[in-house]
């Protein structure tokens, strides 16, 4: 999805402060793992943080992560299992240009929470992309109006961990001032987030520790861990929902985007995107330019989920048209059959009303090809589907569990934001 006119325009007050109230003083600083409700298979991202290590790993601080991750919402627990009893309801000078962020995740039954910042006048919103991730449907909530939009996506960027959102007729939104100084190890900041998706912003304070750090996300289900480099590393106090928000100074200028925090010990460690390095990866999918890690608007999609790798543990899923899942969901006896001698990416679910399904794929299926692009596990197959757009008809050469050979003509579909 391109965005032109006014909305290619990064509508960012720049150097001007928020304001922060002087009762933000004392607040402990929130991050944490994604608020999920009701997750079911078909599913592969990130991540409950109460499997994360001590500081330098950890799991995202919030959004989405159903499936292997997921759990309910533990009202007010942080990642270290303490409650937050230092945060407080962000104040409105803290919640300018902040935003709360809901998700539907229609194939896996699930609902999700995050945050995010607006960086434009008609609403375009940076987020973590593990807050959108797997996503069908999004609503985003203006803090300061009430007023709630519903919001697609602009394009995300996995490695990096950025997305962008474009609200639906949004205008003369309040934006984020972003900070034009540099952060320093030892200064003060306050990290505002939807804190166990409450719908409510909450403020916590905390002091940099680090710059420069690298956080890798514990490998949880069926998703791999992960690294993310260069981050603003903080000693706060955690909970869930928060990832996407605003990390601010002093002076109430947005310094990083809260997105990970460490689990297993009594002291918390956050880290933050620092927002030079988001913007820098926002303002590319907002400007249109296709990289080698980004996806611009909506993903293929195959409709299927893909059999697990009994030897690495890992599913093959990218996010580009296929979902992967637990062995033996969706088929009774996971690999069945003569398919399971069979080179290739092995089908554990059929998602109904999809091309899959209407190509007449069952699980235990074991698809060989894509177009003349031989498939010989998931990891290809998603990278297979991954060359295509919406709406491309390719050919998809299976094996089926008698041994035969089929080949059939399919639509591909719009997928789950990657």
């Amino acid at each position: 999805m391109a965005v032109t006119g006014a909305a290619a325009a990064l509508v960012l007050s720049i150097g001007s402060a928020a304001g922060l109230s002087a009762a933000s003083a004392g607040h402990a600083r929130t991050v944490a793992a994604g608020t999920t409700q009701s997750a079911i298979p078909f599913t592969g991202q990130p991540t409950d943080p109460s499997q994360g290590g001590s500081s330098g790993q950890g799991g995202y601080s919030g959004g989405t992560a159903p499936g292997g991750g997921s759990q309910s919402p533990d009202t007010g627990q942080g990642s270290n299992g303490s409650t937050q009893q230092e945060a407080s309801t962000a104040s409105t000078e803290e919640s300018t240009g902040v935003v709360l962020i809901d998700t539907q995740l229609g194939y896996e039954n699930a609902e999700a929470a995050g945050t995010g910042m607006v960086l434009s006048k008609d609403g375009l919103v940076l987020t973590n992309n593990h807050v959108i991730a797997d996503s069908t449907k999004i609503s985003v909530t203006v803090a300061t109006t009430g007023k709630t939009y519903e919001a697609s996506v602009v394009g995300s960027d996995s490695t990096q961990d950025v997305a962008v959102l474009q609200l639906k007729d949004a205008a003369d939104l309040q934006t984020a001032t972003i900070d034009d100084d540099s952060v320093s190890v030892g200064d003060d900041v306050t990290a505002v987030g939807n804190s166990e998706g409450g719908g409510v912003l909450q403020a916590a304070d905390g002091s940099v520790t680090d710059l420069g750090a690298s956080v890798t996300t514990t490998a949880q289900g069926t998703e791999d861990s992960e690294t993310l480099d260069d981050m603003i590393q903080v000693q706060a106090d955690i909970v869930s929902g928060d990832s996407g928000g605003a990390l601010l100074d002093d002076e109430g200028e947005v310094v990083g985007m809260n997105t990970a925090a460490s689990s297993g010990s009594a002291v918390v460690t956050g880290f933050a995107i620092p927002i030079e390095s988001a913007l820098t990866t926002a303002e590319s999918i907002i400007n249109g330019q296709q990289t080698a890690t980004n996806t611009l608007g909506y993903p293929a999609f195959l409709g299927i989920g893909v059999q697990q790798d009994s030897q690495s543990g890992q599913s093959g899923r990218s996010g580009q048209g296929s979902q992967s899942i637990q062995p033996g969901d969706g088929s009774p006896n996971g690999q069945s059959g003569a398919s399971s001698q069979t080179a290739g990416a092995v089908v554990a679910g059929v998602y109904e009303d999809t091309p899959a399904a209407e190509a007449g794929l069952t699980a235990g299926d074991t698809i060989t090809k894509i177009g003349s692009t031989q498939v010989t596990d998931g990891n290809s197959l998603s990278e297979a589907i991954a060359e295509h757009k919406p709406g491309d008809t390719v050919s998809v050469t299976w094996t089926g569990t008698d041994g035969k050979t089929h080949t059939a003509e399919v639509t591909l579909a719009e997928g789950p934001a990657a």
